[in-house]
């Protein structure tokens, strides 16, 4: 019985390896980068980034969205 159970996992094992050995591994895809970054700003007045290019500015301050543009009267950085 013992020899039946050894000679059948030294099956598997040669199997196992013969499709290992036989398939090529396939290279990992290399992480999406974008074409281009875009540097990010801080809403000066509830602190989240943004992308600069959707951000709204007056006085050297950004903003995340016109309400908060609207809402800060305060002068200076937060």
């Amino acid at each position: 019985m013992f020899r039946l159970l050894f000679w059948i996992a030294v099956i598997f094992a040669a199997i196992w390896l013969w499709r290992r050995f036989k398939t090529p591994s396939k290279p990992r895809p290399a992480p999406r980068q974008d074409e281009e970054t875009q540097p990010m700003v801080r809403c000066a007045q509830c602190g989240v980034h943004v992308p600069r290019a959707l951000a709204l500015s007056r006085d050297d301050r950004w903003y995340c969205s016109r309400a908060h543009l609207e809402q800060d009267q305060s002068p200076g950085e937060r």
